[in-house]
């Protein structure tokens, strides 16, 4: 008798932590659609991979990832929404080297903390850019480009998609680590600038990959150095900057997925290993690859180093460039 009363209380002593288990809101994460805040515009480069990447993370874990375009303040506004947002898994968002790593330095008044507003989930991606010059020119490799840069100071025009883009930034940084000075041609997108290289109204361009690929191959276009740390996968033949004698150049736009501060634990950890197991899928790879994206995943911790390390660089650029954010 004392022996089943004892086994009772033991029974029931194990009762409250296993019902508070089975209820809570982690335990049951997710049981509905999740909003994916994207701070650019629809059919941009970014909002690309967040359709691509969310479609297939959506999948994995049973719910629908809904995209909410939220464009403002070059990506200010977006990336401020998704840091006020309820850490409840039911809100995730991408951000990019422009939203985390440029804005601290453009935007004096930024309302978002770059890491400690966010929680970290992964990287996404590397974006490079190709270097495209006009087949015309007098130069017809990088090292011929710099030379020329060199023995005719400002005298050669650099398009990028606007100022204080990526683009624009990946030009200046070149100047810098190179020591040449060009001229700086601010574009609405890659689109015309191109266009305008192909008629010779403009020598350089540093374009995105995917509109530079088919004109590159038909050679209406010529591409002398990718920006990146590695060969892109699209244009194997082509070497990076690094290579033709500037060791530790890299502009990129990556991509990330983030959440706001204070996600739970279960739920961070499983959108990590949910994105990192999407990356690794084949078909994944070829689809990010097309948009010129360099599939990588990443742990939280390199994630924010990632930042870190980028904030300092791009303030370094801005600055010695005089780069100012555009007025609205």
């Amino acid at each position: 008798m004392l022996r089943r009363l004892f086994c009772a209380i033991a029974l029931l002593s194990l009762a409250p932590p296993l019902l508070a288990q089975q209820s809570s809101p982690d335990a049951a994460w997710p049981n509905r659609n999740i909003k994916l805040i994207v701070p650019f515009a629809a059919g941009s480069s970014s909002d690309a991979v967040a359709r691509i990447v969310g479609q297939r993370l959506g999948e994995r874990l049973g719910q629908v990832l809904v995209i909410e375009n939220r464009v403002g303040a070059s990506g200010n506004l977006g990336t401020e929404g998704i840091a006020r947002s309820e850490p409840d898994g039911y809100t995730i968002g991408l951000a990019n080297t422009s939203t985390h790593a440029v804005a601290p330095t453009l935007s004096p008044n930024l309302r978002y903390d770059p890491i400690k507003d966010f929680t970290m989930i992964s990287m996404l991606g590397d974006s490079p850019f190709a270097i495209l010059i006009y087949p015309g020119m007098q130069a017809k490799t990088m090292r011929e480009l710099i030379d020329l840069a060199k023995a005719k100071p400002r005298s050669l025009n650099y398009a990028s998609a606007g100022p204080a883009s990526m683009s624009h930034l990946a030009g200046a940084l070149l100047e810098k680590t190179a020591d040449v000075a060009m001229t700086h041609v601010p574009y609405r997108g890659t689109g015309q600038s191109i266009m305008d290289l192909i008629s010779g109204r403009i020598e350089i361009v540093f374009a995105t990959l995917p509109p530079s690929l088919q004109l590159y191959r038909e050679g209406k276009v010529s591409a002398v150095a990718v920006t990146g740390p590695k060969r892109s996968d699209s244009m194997k033949d082509v070497p990076t900057v690094a290579e033709i004698g500037y060791p530790g150049y890299s502009a990129t736009l990556w991509q990330a997925f983030i959440a706001p501060a204070g996600l739970p634990v279960a739920i961070a950890k499983r959108l990590t290993a949910e994105t990192t197991a999407t990356l690794s899928e084949p078909a994944m790879r070829k689809l990010l690859e097309a948009q010129g994206v360099e599939p990588e995943a990443s742990t939280p911790e390199k994630r924010a180093k990632r930042i870190r390390d980028d904030i300092e660089k791009w303030r370094a650029v801005i600055r010695g460039a005089n780069i100012s954010m555009p007025k609205q």
